[in-house]
C-alpha cells in the first residue's frame, strides 16, 4: 500500500474530536510515507486532513472538480492537483491514484464515495481496501445496516466483513494493509436460466 484516498466532510462537524482525528490520520498518513489522495479542497475535515498531512511532510495529491475550484475550494499548498469536469471524473481519478479507501465522518457524497468504493470491490473490479474511521461512534449504524442487510438475504457476511472499521488511524492503518479481498461470489442463490427469464 503506497496510497491511499481518504474520503471526508466539508464541513468540520459538531465536536472537536472530528477535527482531531482527520489530523491524526492526516499525520500517521505522512509518517507512514502513504500519497494522500483526497478532493482537493481546504474546506471542512478535508482541509484539516490536507493541512495535518502536509505540516507532517507528506506528499498530498488533491482531485477537485472545476466547479469547485471556480469557487475558490481548491488547497493552496497542496503537492499536486489535478482540476476534472465533474464528480463521477474525480471519484474515477482518486480510485487509479489509490491503493486503499477510507472514509473520515462527512455527510452523503462521503457515504456515496466509500459506499462506491466497496462496491466495486465487491464485484471484483478492482482489488483495494475499504475501511472507515469510526470517530464519536459515527459509523456504528452503518455496521448495524450491513448486518441487517446480511440477516435479511441482500449481502453476504464476508462482503459486509470486507468494511474494516476501526476507531484509531494507526490501527485502521494496519487492518487496511493486512487486508485480503473476499473470495466470494456475491450472489446469495445464483441465478439460474429461470430465474433469468423470469427477471428479464
Amino acid at each position: 500500500m503506497k496510497s491511499i484516498a481518504v474520503f471526508s466532510g466539508s464541513n468540520a462537524g459538531v465536536s472537536p474530536a472530528y477535527r482531531e482525528a482527520a489530523a491524526a490520520l492526516g499525520r500517521e498518513i505522512a509518517r507512514r510515507q502513504l500519497t494522500l489522495v483526497y478532493g482537493g479542497t481546504h474546506m471542512g475535515l478535508m482541509g484539516v486532513l490536507a493541512d495535518a498531512a502536509l505540516e507532517a511532510g507528506g506528499v498530498v495529491i488533491g482531485i477537485i472538480t472545476e466547479r469547485l475550484h471556480g469557487r475558490g475550494h481548491l488547497h493552496p499548498g497542496l503537492s499536486r492537483h489535478e482540476i476534472v469536469g465533474h464528480m463521477r471524473e474525480r471519484k474515477a481519478r482518486m480510485a487509479e491514484l489509490s491503493d486503499a479507501f477510507v472514509a473520515l465522518p462527512g455527510g452523503l457524497g462521503t457515504l456515496e464515495e466509500l459506499f462506491e468504493a466497496a462496491t466495486l470491490t465487491q464485484l471484483g473490479d478492482h482489488k483495494k481496501a475499504c475501511g472507515a474511521l469510526n470517530v464519536r461512534g459515527f459509523y456504528d449504524p452503518m455496521r448495524a445496516m450491513l448486518t441487517h442487510a446480511v440477516q435479511e438475504g441482500f449481502m453476504k457476511a464476508e462482503h459486509r466483513d470486507m468494511m474494516v472499521i476501526a476507531a484509531q488511524p494507526g490501527e485502521l492503518l494496519d487492518a487496511l494493509a493486512n487486508w485480503q479481498a473476499p473470495t466470494v461470489d456475491k450472489w446469495i442463490t445464483p441465478p439460474t436460466p429461470e430465474t433469468q427469464k423470469k427477471e428479464d
